[in-house]
């Protein structure tokens, strides 16, 4: 089943004086908003309990949830010690999951390449997200697809073939395509239909069928630069795209069901219902 959804809280929840995460379940759900994205970018900090009070709101009014982990993990670091922390911040981000109970995915944005070989970074970036999949297993953990993230700068470790190639490391890791970012790293580039079919139907040659149809997806228009992207915007940009509709015309033609989340700046809640009711609008 197709979801729309939020990675937070936007503007206008605040400015209608709620306060707390789990006052936006029933908020979301006034909406029709069906998908909410808990983050955890600045550390896993949420206690087992409000983790799971969360979680009992967002089922009562059936929104599923994923979680983001923190952003400054990183597999192509050099140093063992934080490649450790980095394993560990995705573990905590999937215990966290498995405490809120209502979802099954947890992002990742997957390295940086730093001053290394491109090629040595994201060869580096695969051993260590390898170190990763044992430990999860070894924690009883492979339940929760871990979505590898697509990202925005041309410095990180993430465009669609790095991305489809970690996909591909074990059955539970799923593609987070996050359009916004790969239309910034390639400089504005996503601009017609036949663009974003190029993207799924290079996922569809070398992904398992299952995991395009389930994946992860990010949306958003994002300002870039020559070293890709600089910020998130709102719908309202006519500049900087990408736009939502091709996409969805791409998703129903190859029926993909993919979790979409809207990452706007202030408006995700807005941006979100206005893809969902042009993804209706086309399906008919």
């Amino acid at each position: 089943m197709i979801r729309f959804g939020v990675a937070g809280n936007s503007a206008s929840f605040y400015a209608e004086g709620n306060t707390t995460t789990i006052q936006a379940a029933k908020w979301c759900k006034n909406r029709g908003i069906d998908m909410f994205e808990y983050s955890f970018g600045r550390g896993v900090n949420l206690n087992d309990k409000t983790a799971l009070e969360i979680g009992n709101a967002f089922r009562e009014h059936g929104i599923e949830m994923s979680v983001h982990a923190p952003y400054y993990i990183n597999f192509a670091n050099q140093d063992p010690e934080m490649i450790k922390k980095s394993i560990m911040y995705v573990v905590a981000s999937v215990r966290k999951m498995k405490a809120i109970n209502c979802g099954d995915r947890v992002v990742f944005h997957p390295a940086t390449q730093g001053k290394l070989d491109r090629t040595d970074a994201f060869n580096l970036a695969l051993d260590n997200i390898k170190k990763l999949l044992e430990v999860l297993e070894a924690n009883e953990l492979t339940d929760y697809k871990i979505c590898t993230e697509t990202t925005g700068k041309l410095s990180q470790i993430g465009d669609l073939k790095e991305t489809v190639t970690i996909a591909n490391l074990a059955d539970n890791i799923y593609p987070c395509i996050d359009f916004g970012h790969l239309n910034a790293r390639t400089l504005g580039q996503l601009k017609t239909k036949q663009d974003y079919k190029d993207i799924i139907n290079y996922m569809l040659d070398n992904l398992p069928f299952e995991k395009v149809r389930d994946m992860h997806v990010h949306f958003s228009k994002i300002m870039y630069g020559q070293k890709g992207e600089i910020k998130h915007l709102t719908f309202e940009d006519q500049i900087y795209g990408p736009d939502f509709e091709p996409l969805a015309e791409i998703l129903i033609e190859n029926k993909l069901e993919p979790k979409i989340i809207c990452e706007s700046d202030d408006t995700q809640a807005e941006d979100a219902i206005a893809m969902k009711n042009i993804y209706y609008s086309l399906k008919g």
